[in-house]
C-alpha cells in the first residue's frame, strides 16, 4: 500500500506559478502510476495529469497541456506538478492519487485506489 502527502498549494495571482509536490511512501512505489486531480467547489473531481513511475510516461488533460508539467523524482519518491500561467479557473483542491501500473495511464478518478488529503490552490484575478 502506498501513502501520499501533497504540499505546495497556496494563493497566487493570475499568471503566476506554483509547484505541487506529492510525497509517496511504501514498499512498492515504483509499481504505481500517480495522477493529479482537482476539485473546485460544486464541481466533480477532474483529471489534470498522470505519470508512470517506471519509465516516466505521461498524459495530460487537454486543457492543461502546455501550462502544467508532471514529473517525478525517483530518489525522493516525489511526484511534482509544475503549474504555470495560472488562471482563476484553476482554483481548486488538488489531489494526488495512485494505482498499480496495469494497463494504460488512466484519467478516471475511479481507477485510482489511493489518495492524498489534498492541497488548496487559489488563483486571484
Amino acid at each position: 500500500q502506498v501513502q501520499l502527502v501533497e504540499s505546495g498549494g497556496g494563493l497566487v495571482q493570475a499568471g503566476g506559478s506554483l509547484r505541487l509536490s506529492c510525497a509517496a511512501s511504501g514498499p512498492t512505489v515504483t509499481y504505481y502510476d500517480v495522477g493529479w486531480f482537482r476539485q473546485a467547489p460544486g464541481k466533480e473531481r477532474e483529471f489534470v495529469a498522470a505519470i508512470r513511475w517506471s519509465g516516466g510516461s505521461t498524459v495530460y488533460a487537454d486543457s492543461e497541456k502546455g501550462r502544467f508539467t508532471i514529473s517525478r523524482d525517483i530518489a525522493n519518491n516525489t511526484v511534482y506538478l509544475q503549474m504555470n500561467s495560472l488562471k482563476p479557473e484553476d482554483t481548486a483542491v488538488y489531489y494526488c492519487a495512485a494505482r498499480w501500473n496495469i494497463g494504460p495511464l488512466f484519467a478516471e478518478p475511479a481507477k485510482y485506489d489511493y489518495w492524498g488529503q489534498g492541497t488548496q490552490v487559489t488563483v486571484s484575478s
